[in-house]
């Protein structure tokens, strides 16, 4: 359990840690000359954690970077003076970044009387009514002589043991608040576990400056360690990295975490003793040890009242390591007082309708804890379906536990797209409805080119997701396919009979060269026939599907553009592109061939070209056997 103390300058914050734990915390020079704490403090025993803070008011950035790590607050009052402005702001501090469990340590007993200290504890409970700390024990110390020490301890000792510590689920993330030069060690970075569990030899990525590390060893709760997880005090040796390029308020993360955020929507509240909070506000955001200037934009209201929460977006000057459920804290643009906090809500907020009822009703999904909620919603939300990647990453959710919740919801998964059952059954009406309506629309064509019929449905709708939802239809008969078109089965085209007799007339000279049969010119030369009406020929038969313009006045049939598509589709497999040097092996004939065919695929659809190589976009059943 990760204890932080709280509270005005010179109420014996430091001293009681030392009393605790053995372990003096004012390591700085400065803070040795000067009698007071300056940066943050670390000490440890085998079931506890501290972290000592200043109490300074011009020191509560310091403050903040290490009070985003704490499950437990030590509210430390010295007895002769009472609760002061410092106690009142990181008792608010506390209270926003969601701390609920605490106790208080009345200190300095021995410099004042009896009174004065049930004084100080009426004071002190006047303080706590109203806040997650109210009914919170009391205990009169005096660090000096060693009074009280033993019981306060125990308390914490207890309170330890009873906590449920943070679930070491997700990907790992340590806030850093200090980096240094050891020897034999090389560069260390110290933080507290937000998520996960770190391990020897792991490779992790320092963000959001984007530069690989790994792990060389490892010390948890001051201890050496195979591995730490969330919630403990954590020190990593690293490899990789020189301590010229870590900062305080960066991060540590598992490689899939690394999503810098410049924006993320949130709930923010003010506190109830600030002026109300406007539209556009600059303010400074204090979220794991960092601190970046930062704007305010409101999305349901004008202004935040004194005590009233709201949505918004932040906006900040620079990217930073944000995830869904992080707390933060806000300080005035001059960073003299805190204002109010929050809590991440998403990362990845949209950049268009960020107020519209849809979006609010959004945030309000992803406020709720259970993440199921906000998945439902999005599920419902959006036709084409949830990408599961960014939703996942953005609450730091385990690929295992993601695919619990899709099985929980009954959705239909596709790849990394997800599907509500009626969002599903709708697409697939929609699926059949549009079909019937290109039938009425054009009914002397056999039917519908799948990518077309995919447009039809829904533009946005990704192919694998489309394949998917045609699948079922296909299976059970309520869709045909003959060649590469998709029709409803009682919609019949026929060639008319002369074309049809025509047609088998010719296309066994098609046939005899598959790969590379004759232009229609060479056709009429072969035959007699007027060019003019084999090309005519040719663009109706095309129209029924069963041959493809490949280029100009060179026409492939069905069956071999089908075989054409396997090939493309294996060079792929293969290569991860198919080229036309290796398509034209495959097949014989020339170059020039192949890059036509390749050209046709890439014209269609079924594959796009990158520089000179043609990646499959498309799937062989679309054209048929």
């Amino acid at each position: 359990m990760i204890i932080g103390t709280a509270g005005h300058i010179d109420h014996g914050k430091t001293t009681l840690v030392k009393a605790l734990t053995g372990v003096d915390c004012d390591r700085l020079k400065e803070e040795k000359a000067r009698g007071i704490t300056v940066d943050l403090g670390y000490a440890y025993t085998p079931t506890l954690g501290f972290i000592d803070v200043p109490g300074h008011e011009k020191l509560i950035h310091n403050m903040l970077a290490g009070a985003t790590g704490i499950d437990f607050a030590l509210l430390v009052i010295a007895a002769d003076d009472g609760p002061m402005p410092q106690t009142r702001e990181h008792l608010e501090i506390a209270e926003l970044l969601g701390i609920t469990r605490g106790a208080v340590a009345l200190t300095k007993i021995d410099a004042a009387s009896a009174d004065r200290q049930q004084q100080a504890k009426a004071e002190i409970t006047e303080l706590l009514a109203g806040t997650a700390l109210a009914g919170v024990p009391i205990f009169p110390v005096a660090a000096t002589t060693g009074q009280g020490i033993a019981e306060l301890r125990t308390h914490l000792e207890n309170a330890a043991m009873a906590a449920q510590g943070r679930p070491a689920s997700g990907g790992f993330r340590l806030a850093i608040d200090r980096c240094f030069t050891l020897s034999g060690a090389g560069t260390v970075v110290t933080g507290t576990a937000f998520a996960g569990t770190v391990r020897v030899g792991d490779q992790l990525r320092l963000s959001p400056a984007d530069k690989p590390v790994r792990v060389r060893s490892l010390r948890a709760q001051d201890a050496p360690a195979e591995a730490g997880s969330a919630g403990q005090r954590i020190a990593l040796a690293l490899a990789g990295i020189e301590k010229a390029d870590v900062a305080r308020g960066m991060w540590l993360l598992a490689p899939p975490l690394h999503a810098p955020a410049r924006r993320f929507d949130a709930r923010v509240r003010v506190l109830s003793g600030q002026p109300a909070l406007k539209h556009w506000t600059p303010v400074h955001l204090h979220l794991g040890a960092e601190d970046v200037p930062a704007r305010l934009a409101l999305l349901d209201t004008d202004e935040i009242p004194p005590g009233g929460s709201a949505w918004a977006q932040l906006t900040l000057e620079r990217e930073i390591g944000a995830l869904a459920g992080d707390r933060f804290i806000l300080r005035d643009a001059g960073a003299r007082h805190t204002i109010g906090g929050g809590q991440v809500l998403d990362i990845f907020p949209p950049h268009r309708k960020k107020r519209s009822p849809e979006r609010l009703a959004m945030l309000a999904a992803l406020a709720d804890p259970d993440p199921a909620v906000a998945l439902q919603l999005a599920a419902e939300q959006q036709p084409a379906g949830v990408e599961l990647t960014p939703y996942a990453l953005n609450r730091n959710l385990a690929r295992a536990d993601l695919a619990d919740l899709c099985q929980r919801l009954q959705f239909k998964v596709i790849g990394d797209t997800a599907f509500a059952p009626a969002r599903w059954a709708a697409l697939e009406s929609k699926l059949l409805a549009a079909l019937a309506a290109e039938h009425e629309r054009a009914p002397d064509l056999t039917g519908v080119e799948r990518d077309r019929l995919r447009r039809l449905t829904l533009p946005t709708l990704s192919r694998p997701a489309f394949d998917a939802l045609l699948a079922a239809p296909l299976a059970d008969g309520r869709i045909a396919q003959t060649n590469a078109w998709l029709h409803l089965p009682e919609h019949r085209v026929q060639l008319a009979a002369a074309d049809r007799d025509l047609w088998q007339t010719l296309k066994p000279l098609l046939d005899a060269q598959p790969y590379n049969p004759p232009r229609v010119r060479d056709i009429a030369k072969a035959t007699g026939l007027a060019e003019d009406t084999v090309r005519a020929l040719f663009k109706r038969v095309a129209r029924h599907g069963d041959a493809w313009p490949v280029a100009h006045d060179h026409y492939f049939t069905a069956a071999t553009v089908a075989d054409l598509a396997r090939r493309v589709a294996a060079l792929n497999q293969r290569d991860g592109y198919a080229r036309a040097a290796p398509l034209r092996d495959e097949i014989g004939g020339g170059r020039k061939v192949a890059i036509h065919i390749l050209e046709f695929f890439d014209r269609i659809g079924y594959t796009r070209r990158v520089r000179d190589t043609h990646v499959l976009r498309g799937n062989p059943e679309q054209f048929g056997t």
